[in-house]
């Protein structure tokens, strides 16, 4: 059987060599037709820590690694926005 892979956002990044990734999906109400967002929090093994919150990586699912962790990150997908820019606060005005 192949390994499931989705996209999603890494929401956490606190604990050691794991990253929670929210995924989230679009479905379809089964009464009122209305497209409605369903999501759904993963933990990830992330071995060198060098994801952040606000990446958006894509993960893939593996044997047990811990009681909750059952998948690990392939890639970045797309960089987080969240990195720091030092401001230069010297010009005049």
């Amino acid at each position: 059987m192949p390994k499931r892979i989705l996209t999603g956002t890494v929401s956490s990044d606190k604990t050691d060599k794991t990253v929670t990734v929210l995924v989230e999906r679009k479905v379809k109400h089964p009464l009122y037709g209305k497209i409605i967002r369903r999501s759904k929090k993963y933990h990830a093994h992330d071995e060198a820590n060098e994801y952040k919150i606000g990446d958006k990586v894509r993960i893939e699912e593996t044997k047990p690694i811990s009681k909750t962790k059952t998948w690990k990150v392939l890639d970045r997908v797309q960089a987080g926005k969240g990195v720091a820019v030092e401001a230069d606060l010297s010009a005049e005005a």
